[in-house]
């Protein structure tokens, strides 16, 4: 008798029935669409090439541009923290910014103490501790407000008491600082509204530049008798309002090599700068900051010139080159080359491309009014190259004039930089025109200044000036500063052009102020006080690793370079920014 099969056995066999068809079929299937095809590739084998390459390409691209991405949304900047050490040349007796002189003292000021105005990115004027400076339409009347919260290093408000309290120090004959002359006649008083009000004797559209002294506090200070400032324990341990504060000093040997340590000023009115400390390395002689900067015990140094490049030889160092608003002149003693037609003719005969060939990289420079100062539309030409001509008229000169004939002309420099290469440059295009030229080049020291500048003793004299912010030319072609303890390095004295110098200063309306010194300019292509030879450069040799001030930065003085130090930076590392 035969048993009935239950529901679930049927269920499972029909399961299993139905699972053996389909894997029948499915060879079935493979076996027909895929192994019997495989004698088919050959024939499509191109097409299978080409839509493999399709597919790697799309693949490699896809990761290209996701590496892209990231790379384009990726930026470099630099940690927080981290020590900077500059070597500057020059021996550091006061921390005193009313007292620097040296080029280490100048640094350390810098770095330390704040003004109300200093120059800007650009290389005009622009705001400090000061939150806004604005003048009357006399030009006699500044009113100056300071930035609000404003503190020194050790924390203490910094305010008009302390600016007060600075300017009347510098005004004071027994302190004979460096800034009196800048504020020579200025009075300046404290308003109703808390802002600074300082008035002229007479109009200057450039008072702004003057107001870049350096503030002093009044709390350590105020008590202290203005011809016992200098011997104070605050010219050693000051407190200042600058990016850095003092730290420490260590003295180096007995030669007056120093080592003066700053950290971030936490109370800088920018904010903390990026790195922890600035030390400024205080060398006195060139050759031992190459070799610091060879062998890597200093980050930086802007002490040296151009000339100096091909000492620093280590791969760790490069060379970053800025203009600075500094000319170099051949001026003209008027005094002693008193024969305008022989001045004339030295302009026509020298090729100043030839006394220019030693420089390297240095724009050349026909005026004294640079291009960051003013642009200017009507600059007047200059003389057309003409040797034979000029050689004619020195002849026709020293014919009639057998005693310069027979004395010559002198030509007088510093060695610093080129100038001692170009005046032997300009010495050839001279004597190429039929002129004797000795040439002689000084330390620049104490003994340079008192025996050469101030007694004019030179016919020709190859030197280095420093243009300013503005375009300023009072202190070197008017006529109250052609003596001994002036600026008028030419003796160059004319009522016209001394007028027009004048009235640009005190002429409020700009369009007007470029006018008059066009009119200058006429004059001084006209009457030859001085030929304009090259713009200088600034040298800063620094660790390739590091970031330092920017490239784009217009420096009037190499003091500028610490414009945007608050940014400098040690150790740089990659960051995404958001897309």
């Amino acid at each position: 008798m035969k048993k009935k099969l239950g529901s679930g056995t049927k269920l499972t066999k029909k399961l299993t029935f139905l699972s053996k068809k389909a894997g029948e079929d499915t060879i079935e299937h493979v076996q027909e669409n895929v192994i019997d095809r495989f004698s088919h590739i050959r024939q499509v084998r191109l097409l299978i090439l080409e839509w493999s390459l399709l597919v790697l390409a799309i693949i490699f691209l896809s990761l290209t541009q996701a590496y892209w991405y990231s790379e384009s949304y990726a930026t470099e900047t630099y940690k927080e923290g981290g020590t900077y050490i500059e070597g500057t040349l020059g021996e550091i007796d006061t921390l005193n910014p009313l007292f620097a002189d040296s080029n280490s003292e100048k640094t350390l000021s810098r770095l330390m103490f704040s003004s109300l105005s200093s120059p800007d990115y650009s290389g005009h004027s622009g705001l400090a501790l000061a939150k806004s400076i604005t003048v009357d339409d006399s030009g006699k009347n500044w009113n100056v407000k300071l930035r609000e919260n404003l503190k020194w290093s050790d924390g203490e408000p910094l305010t008009n008491e302390d600016v007060l309290f600075t300017v009347n120090l510098i005004k004071n004959p027994l302190l004979n600082s460096s800034y009196s002359s800048n504020l020579s006649g200025v009075k300046v008083e404290e308003t109703s509204e808390k802002s600074l009000v300082f008035t002229l004797s007479t109009a200057n559209a450039y008072f702004e530049s003057a107001l870049d002294f350096p503030i002093l506090p009044k709390h350590i200070l105020g008590d202290v008798a203005p011809e016992l400032i200098l011997e104070h324990s605050f010219s050693l341990k000051p407190v200042g309002s600058g990016a850095f504060s003092y730290n420490a000093t260590q003295t180096i040997g007995n030669l007056g090599e120093k080592t003066v340590y700053l950290t971030a000023n936490e109370h800088y009115f920018e904010g903390r700068p990026l790195i922890d400390s600035f030390v400024v390395h205080a060398f006195t002689k060139t050759s031992d900051i190459i070799s610091a900067l060879n062998n890597g015990t200093i980050t930086a140094s802007g002490a040296l010139s151009g000339s100096d490049a091909k000492q620093v030889t280590s791969a760790n160092i490069t060379e970053k080159q800025s203009s600075l608003n500094y000319g170099v002149f051949a001026f003209f003693n008027v005094e002693s080359i008193n024969d305008k037609k022989l001045r004339k003719a030295l302009q026509q005969g020298i090729n100043m491309e030839n006394v220019r060939s030693v420089l390297n990289g240095e724009h050349a420079l026909d005026f004294p009014i640079t291009e960051t100062q003013m642009s200017l539309e009507n600059v007047p030409s200059l003389p057309i190259l003409d040797t034979n001509t000029a050689k004619k008229s020195i002849k026709d000169i020293l014919d009639n004039d057998p005693e310069l004939k027979k004395r010559g002309i002198n030509i007088v420099t510093v060695k610093s930089s080129f100038l001692p290469e170009v005046s032997e440059k300009l010495a050839e295009e001279i004597r190429s025109l039929g002129l004797s030229v000795t040439v002689n080049s000084y330390d620049s020291n104490q003994d340079f200044l008192f025996n050469v500048l101030t007694q004019r003793a030179y016919d020709i004299l190859v030197y280095e000036i420093g243009l300013g912010a503005d375009p300023d030319l009072f202190a070197y072609f008017h006529s109250t500063e052609a003596n001994g303890n002036g600026h008028n390095l030419s003796n160059y004295r004319s009522a016209v052009v001394s007028d027009l110098v004048l009235s640009a200063r005190s002429t409020m309306n700009e369009t007007l102020r470029e006018r008059k010194y066009e009119n200058f300019l006429k004059y001084f292509v006209e009457d030859v006080p001085a030929l304009g030879i090259y713009q200088t450069n600034y040298n800063y040799f620094v660790n390739k690793n590091v970031r330092s001030f920017s490239s784009e930065n217009k420096l009037v003085t190499p003091l500028e370079r610490f414009i945007d130090v608050k940014r400098w930076g040690i150790e740089p590392i990659s960051k995404n920014r958001t897309p």
